[in-house]
């Protein structure tokens, strides 16, 4: 059986080539959505902050 494709890659390295660029684009994206989450964290906490904004009074520093 001939594996071979032009070139001289065989199947086996085109396969690893297609697995590299298949977790890549899945890192990408996992990137993207967690960055997403901590944008839309961000965003919570900023409209928190403006309902109830944290007290300060009766704390002693240190």
């Amino acid at each position: 059986m001939d594996t071979m494709e032009p070139h001289g890659r065989g199947m086996t390295a085109d396969t690893a080539e297609q697995r590299i660029k298949r977790a890549e684009l899945a890192l990408q994206r996992t990137e993207e959505m967690l960055a997403e989450k901590i944008r839309t964290a961000v965003e919570a906490a900023d409209r928190l902050v403006k309902i109830d904004p944290p007290s300060f009074e009766g704390r002693r520093a240190g």
